[in-house]
């Protein structure tokens, strides 16, 4: 548990949006307007999932 919660792995950089934090009409707010070039990305497939400090697995044969 201790490899885990180490400080360099707690936060780790982030990662570029895939779909950008606009909305589609201003009100009375400090939002973004959205524009013809804020498109979203469609993604093949699921998500992956990286654990920090995890070792890899190997099957026992």
């Amino acid at each position: 548990m201790r490899d885990i919660t180490r400080n360099k792995h707690l936060n780790p950089k982030r990662r570029d949006r895939s779909h950008p934090r606009v909305v589609k009409r201003a009100r009375h707010n400090s939002y973004r307007v959205k524009r013809p070039g804020d498109v979203g990305v469609l993604h093949g497939g699921p998500v992956t999932v990286s654990l920090a400090n995890l070792p890899e697995l190997t099957l026992a044969s």
